[in-house]
């Protein structure tokens, strides 16, 4: 139970409810009590006392009450704070906030003053009128009284009420015929009452400010019996008022119908054209030409804009109003011959100011008012040729747009020099043909580059703008702007060397008349495209082209190597003939370069050979001649030297050669290998090894080595059999040992080569 309500017990009043709000439960118990015992409605008569005793601390307990009560967030608390008995009461205790005691605001005179409720047309209704003033009183409270200590929560259930309060007022109005009948009535042309036509404009505009937050079908029927009586009518007269405020009002109410529906709002001005009335569009081009004010200019150009649209996409009309009402709020969609007309002559209207600059010398004496008009049109063109690429053409082409653009690029503001480099740019990136010859055939490109004359080497926008136009041109590599530019003035390219772009530009341009074609194009596939391979229209580097398979297997072949193997044939060293008939292994040149194939056959063929001959031995010997009966089987002790293939790897490998023949000059006892299957195996395994890492000069050291030769030539023309030659042997024990102490040399020396490689 609260205390008795008096100023003796405010102390503890408030005390209590600053406890009981600590918690939820406390708080749904406190919303219970007082309003069961109409607390607050005991608590206002304390105010006008307190007043009476100028007893300021109650005041400011009063006001600590009132916000507690407030802010516990019942809709029932709240819809009894705003009711005309209490509201003075409550906001006469929240002028005394005690976090400004020597402050007092005057809410109360505020919402007592009666001059502020207008009334256009008399609401009949009492529930209506009284909603309307609940609805105002409840947007004061969130907006001014408790800006400073409302929570989230509070927020919310304000804003909830607010809503459904507006809903109501809105479907009242909507619904009821004879008040719309009235209201559209004051703008009669017999009416001569301006103040209440006034007063009709800001009813509206509420109404269309509400309904915003409607949902779509509401929304919807709202604007369509608006429209259906005479809504157009009230907008024009707003946006030809002599008043600014009232021509933004007018301007607003617009903007509103033309985010709810654009389409709708085109099907409403095409039937007016139609019908030989005066289309909107007419209303707003002549405002946009004469307006004075700046915001009501922008709101005049975004709106034509709009309203001009050809084609606005269908987007999710059909799920504002659903199919019943979409098929009821519009008038049937005209030709596309007619709208195109519409167009035509719209735009000739709209953009007859810069028509008009084709006998215009000088722009230094051009009012803020004009600049603004023309960076506005401007504006409009450059969306109507992004959007409307065919249909804008008829207009450019006739009106003679471009050049009057292009004289704007003289004018001393830059931002309108911006605006007009900004069409050009827009021009360009379209890549048409149309579009393309009309800037070649005018001067536009030397008055881009007057501005990159007077900007450089500074840097900023303006420079910035113009030099990414000419890098564009040189990206997408646009033939006929590159040839029309370095030909024209090529002069005044070469003198701008502060940035690469011109001089890339005139680059292009020679790549395209085939000058310096040697020197210039250092890839691997040509430049005869538009655009080259390796960079796309995003302008990401795609990589380098991959070379095809004929050119890959071309670039990896060694002339020298072929060379040399074909002259090495016919010079292959001869080894003795084979005794007892036995046959001759196949021996492959000396000097072997490290190549899969040719070892692979090199292995296949020693072993072969090394099967066919079992038992047998035959003595080596470094000079003797081929047999013509076996031309297959030589064994050369002077055998061609190679060509160097790679100076500096020759270089290595004959020092190494070097060494190898100082190793092997050690005097050994000469001795035969065994013709066993297990020194053949042996020496196939080593062979298998060593012939495709060590080089073919120490191939022929280390084959001589094997066979127990020491040769008087040079280690390069050493050769030894190393598959099938046998030899008889005086001492079975000396050939073993012999063969181990070979087989262990050969493999340190191969080590020491490779590491040395390394």
């Amino acid at each position: 139970m609260l205390p008795a309500p008096e100023l003796a017990n405010l102390p503890e009043i408030d005390h209590v409810m600053r406890a009981a709000s600590l918690t939820q439960a406390g708080r749904d118990a406190l919303s219970k009590c007082v309003i069961r015992d109409e607390y607050i409605q005991k608590l206002v008569p304390l105010v006008t006392v307190a007043e009476d005793l100028e007893s300021l601390p109650d005041l400011h307990r009063l006001c600590n009450i009132m916000k507690s009560l407030i802010l516990l967030n019942d809709n029932t608390i709240i819809e009894t704070v705003v009711t005309d008995s209490i509201i003075l009461g409550v906001v006469g205790a929240l002028e005394y906030d005690p976090e400004f005691p020597t402050h007092k605001a005057n809410h109360r005179q505020y919402l007592s003053d009666q001059s502020r409720y207008k009334e256009v047309v008399p609401i009949k209704d009492a529930v209506i009128r009284r909603k309307i003033r609940s609805t105002w009183r409840l947007q004061y409270l969130k907006d001014v009284v408790l800006a400073r200590i409302l929570d989230d929560p509070t927020f919310s259930v304000l804003n909830s009420l607010i809503f459904f309060n507006q809903v109501e007022i809105v479907n009242h109005i909507q619904s009821n015929g004879p008040f719309l009948k009235e209201l559209f009535s004051v703008f009669d042309p017999r009416n001569a009452d301006a103040k209440r036509k006034e007063d009709a404009v800001q009813f509206l505009h509420q109404c269309a400010s509400i309904a915003k937050n409607l949902q779509a079908p509401a929304r919807a029927n709202l604007f369509a019996n608006f429209i259906s009586h005479g809504l157009f009518a009230v907008i024009a007269f707003a946006i030809k008022h002599p008043n600014p405020s009232l021509r933004t009002t007018g301007i607003d109410i617009l903007v509103a119908l033309l985010d709810h529906d654009p389409i709708m709002m085109r099907s409403y001005m095409l039937k007016a054209v139609n019908e030989k009335k005066t289309p909107l569009t007419d209303t707003l081009i002549d405002l946009l030409h004469t307006e004075s004010d700046l915001g009501v200019k922008n709101q005049l150009a975004d709106a034509v804009k709009v309203l001009l649209d050809p084609q606005i996409g269908i987007q999710d009309t059909m799920g504002r109003a659903g199919p019943e009402g979409y098929t009821k709020l519009r008038p049937n969609i005209l030709s596309d011959a007619f709208v195109q007309h519409h167009f035509d002559e719209s735009s000739k209207k709209l953009f007859s100011p810069l028509k008009r600059l084709e006998h215009r010398t000088t722009f230094n004496d051009m009012k803020f008012q004009e600049v603004a008009l023309y960076s506005h049109l401007v504006d409009i063109l450059t969306f109507f040729v992004r959007q409307h690429l065919y249909r804008t053409r008829n207009v450019i082409h006739s009106e003679v747009l471009a050049p009057r653009v292009a004289q704007l690029l003289k004018v001393p503001q830059k931002h309108l020099k911006l605006i007009a480099l900004k069409f050009f740019r827009t021009l360009i990136s379209l890549q048409d043909t149309f579009y393309q010859a009309l800037m070649t055939h005018n001067n536009t490109f030397g008055l881009i580059l007057d501005i990159v004359y007077e900007t450089m080497p500074r840097d900023n926008l303006l420079n910035s703008a113009c030099l990414e136009l000419f890098e564009f041109i040189k990206r997408e590599n646009i033939k006929p702007i590159v040839l029309h530019v370095v030909e024209k003035y090529g002069e005044k390219l070469r003198n701008i060397t502060y940035v690469d772009t011109f001089q890339n530009l005139i680059l292009r341009y020679e790549q395209m008349q085939g000058y310096g074609a040697e020197t210039t194009d250092t890839t691997l596939f040509s430049q005869d495209d538009g655009m080259s391979a390796r960079m796309q229209p995003n302008g990401r580097w795609q990589g380098v082209k991959e070379m095809d398979a004929a050119e890959e297997e071309y670039f990896n072949a060694s002339d020298d190597e072929d060379e040399w193997q074909q002259d090495s044939q016919p010079h292959a060293a001869v080894g003795a003939a084979p005794q007892n008939g036995a046959a001759s292994p196949v021996i492959k040149p000396l000097v072997d370069y490290p190549d899969d194939d040719e070892d692979d056959a090199m292995d296949t063929k020693t072993e072969g050979a090394d099967e066919g001959v079992q038992g047998q031995q035959a003595p080596v010997s470094p000079t003797t001649d081929a047999s013509p009966e076996s031309p297959a089987t030589p064994v050369s002790s002077t055998t061609q030297t190679p060509p160097e293939r790679l100076s500096e790897k020759r270089r290595r490998e004959e020092e190494d050669d070097d060494e190898l023949v100082k190793l092997t000059s050690v005097p050994k006892r000469r001795s035969s290998t065994s013709g066993g299957p297990g020194t053949a195996g042996l020496l196939r395994r080593k062979k298998s090894i060593t012939i495709g890492t060590v080089s073919s000069a120490d191939k022929g050291a280390t084959q001589g080595t094997l066979g127990g030769v020491t040769s008087t030539a040079a280690p390069k023309r050493i050769a030894i059999n190393l598959g099938s030659s046998t030899a008889k042997s005086s001492d079975a024990e000396s050939t073993d040992s012999t063969s181990a102490q070979t087989s262990n040399e050969k493999e340190n020396k191969n080590n020491d080569l490779e590491r040395g490689r390394e």
